[in-house]
């Protein structure tokens, strides 16, 4: 039996089930930008980015059940129900943007295939397009794990060393992250995350309103040209001389008016990199 429990608090909703953890921000009569996170962070690292939107968007953060407490992770498919239930139950039958940052792209794109509910516009920040083997990610699983524990254990002293970064507006996600991470949880997330299988067919037309973004810098550009020969009517920028998410943790302001801009013109901004 799920179990559903809301805490409100100001402009912010919390609402923690049996699976998944979702935050909130802003009117739920305007549009919805629903966000995607990335590896080793909670939801909630994308609201310095939703705070700017709130006045004119409804920002919809779920967290993984990897990073929630004391529960199970069951596999993409399972999370993707848990997401539209929560949109079926809000009501929401459109969303204006998918906004998915590293592996929190490759639940979207799970999500983009199968739901119902029209998707008018799409950024992908450094999406980890990495089609590893099976074994390969196994082996992997004792490393990543240690890795994002060891942020909850020294209070995150060793995320530069994990990542590019030890910037504060990034570390406390991380922190509260590793916190409730369990190696079962992520063993299973690595079984069914970035498989080595073709990459998902979008509509030609969701393709033209798709923005597939990397940094000149970061480890996951090596994926771009396999992305660029998959999907062949979307839009592929670079952000040079930036690093992995680099954007959208150090500058949260910019990198919102680079979302409203594409929301409004499906144009990127004049950008100074």
């Amino acid at each position: 039996m799920d179990r559903w429990y809301i805490f409100v608090a100001q402009n912010n909703v919390w609402i923690e089930g049996e699976i998944m953890l979702f935050q909130t921000i802003g009117n739920e009569l305007n549009p919805v930008i629903l966000f995607f996170h990335a590896m080793g962070v909670t939801g909630e690292s994308s609201m310095p980015i939703a705070e700017k939107l709130s006045d004119k968007y409804y920002c919809v953060m779920p967290t993984s059940t990897v990073y929630c407490s004391n529960q199970k992770y069951l596999g993409k498919s399972d999370e993707i129900q848990q997401i539209k239930r929560f949109l079926s139950d809000h009501g929401i039958k459109e969303i204006e943007l998918v906004v998915a940052s590293s592996i929190g792209a490759d639940l979207a794109m799970v999500f983009l295939t199968d739901t119902k509910i029209p998707v008018k516009h799409i950024f992908f920040d450094g999406g980890q397009f990495a089609q590893i083997g099976k074994i390969t990610r196994r082996i992997m699983v004792p490393f990543l794990y240690v890795a994002m524990k060891s942020l909850y254990w020294t209070n995150g002293k060793t995320l530069k060393k994990i990542m590019w970064c030890d910037d504060d507006n990034i570390k406390p996600y991380f922190i509260e992250a590793g916190k409730n991470l369990s190696y079962t949880n992520l063993r299973k997330q690595m079984d069914d995350s970035l498989e080595d299988k073709p990459f998902p067919k979008l509509s030609e037309e969701l393709q033209k309103h798709t923005f597939w973004e990397f940094g000149s810098k970061e480890d996951h550009f090596k994926y771009r040209n396999a992305v660029m020969q998959a999907y062949k009517y979307e839009n592929f920028p670079v952000f040079e001389g930036l690093n992995h998410m680099e954007y959208q943790i150090r500058y949260p302001d910019g990198f919102a008016r680079m979302l409203e801009m594409i929301i409004k013109t499906d144009r990127l901004p004049e950008l100074t990199f």
